[in-house]
């Protein structure tokens, strides 16, 4: 059997500006099953650096990104066989700073990756070399593709059947997955109509090529949709629940299809969902030969790494916004730390982001932690 760490190379344990890899980290764990993210999840302060097999890398973690379903993750609706504590945390982007011998053909120390793989809220996560995904710069807008824009890309593509002309519903579409669902769909010449929750979003909106926003503070997204689109949507990309999804079903057209991305409003109940008004759903779907699609990522894994190259090449021909949002403008400021990531959570569902919300790592150079 070949070594953990390619011993020959020294360079392997050092970071590659001149600070050794420390012997223990912070990270989140997941202590107890909740949907309530602040009690399920601690903050461990000396955890063991882990150590990269043959084939991995230890990367340090710059950037991390923030999912809806973080909470339903830390109240174990994924798979009930998992108990606790286990780590949490689905994306990271950060520089790789020591690597197994195979590893070592593809990457070397210093290399910036983004990853999608559990364990992300961590200052050092062991990422497989196949998962990971080179990068030319650690810059927290790549992180924003990794499952909010890859999510938008395989779903419209797939489920979507997108042409000129279609009218596309995008619900909170502000946020880290509806701000590709918007450009994606405008650039596949739709008419794309989107909801939000602020002014401030909905310019944020027009500003990447929304139609038509509907505030639905100020407006009311029924009778908004049934004046100006009487012929109804032909698809909805909705990850919102509850009323909403009712509402977008009822707004379909003839052979219109809904896309379930997510049901954000319920993921904070005990059982994970919001009430939805299901039971005239044979004859609503009958009557407009219509369809609802569900779409989980982890089942269209085999697309995966087609829709993110083409998403990194659009993002790099400045054909693509990829919105980042820090925090900034929350109560106690930009979201820096692992600390931070309780706040980030607060922060999204409490409906506040614009884009994507990323919590950044700092890490000073030449420190021991």
């Amino acid at each position: 059997p070949r070594p953990i760490l390619d011993m020959s190379y020294s360079r392997h344990f050092l970071d590659f500006q001149g600070s050794s890899i420390p012997s223990s980290m912070k990270k989140l764990v997941v202590t107890k099953l909740s949907q309530n993210f602040r009690e399920a999840v601690t903050l461990r302060q000396d955890s063991p650096v882990p150590l990269p097999g043959d084939g991995d890398l230890l990367v340090r973690n710059r950037f991390v990104g923030i999912n809806a379903s973080d909470i339903n993750y830390s109240a174990g609706r994924y798979d009930a066989s998992v108990k606790p504590p286990f780590d949490i945390g689905f994306e990271g982007v950060g520089d790789v700073v020591a690597l197994g011998l195979s590893a070592s053909a593809d990457y070397s120390v210093g290399q910036a990756v983004a990853y999608v793989k559990a364990g992300s809220f961590a200052e050092y996560t062991v990422v497989p070399a196949k998962q990971a995904v080179p990068l030319p710069s650690a810059k927290p807008e790549f992180l924003t593709l990794m499952v909010s824009g890859a999510t938008a890309y395989i779903s419209l593509k797939e489920l979507g059947e997108l042409s000129e002309g279609k009218k596309v519903l995008v619900t909170a579409a502000a946020g880290g997955t509806g701000q590709f669902a918007v450009q994606l769909a405008k650039k596949a010449k739709c008419h794309v109509i989107g909801t939000c929750s602020s002014d401030e979003k909905s310019g944020f909106l027009k500003s990447i090529g929304c139609d038509r926003t509907i505030n639905y503070k100020t407006e009311n997204v029924e009778s908004v949709l049934r004046k100006d689109y009487p012929d109804g949507v032909d698809v909805v990309y909705e990850s919102v629940g509850g009323k909403m999804f009712d509402l977008a079903l009822n707004s379909l057209a003839t052979k219109g299809r809904l896309i379930v991305i997510g049901f954000i409003t319920g993921y904070q109940n005990p059982t994970g969902l919001q009430p939805v008004k299901a039971e005239l759903l044979p004859a609503k779907l009958l009557k407009k030969s219509a369809s609802i699609r569900g779409f989980f990522l982890n089942h269209y894994l085999s697309e995966y790494k087609m829709a993110l190259e083409n998403l990194l090449k659009m993002y790099e021909r400045g054909d693509l916004v990829c919105e980042v949002d820090f925090g900034d403008m929350s109560p106690e400021g930009k979201f820096t730390g692992l600390e931070s990531v309780f706040r980030a959570v607060d922060y999204m569902y409490m409906g506040k982001n614009i884009g994507k919300i990323v919590v950044e790592l700092p890490h000073s150079v030449n420190s021991k932690l």
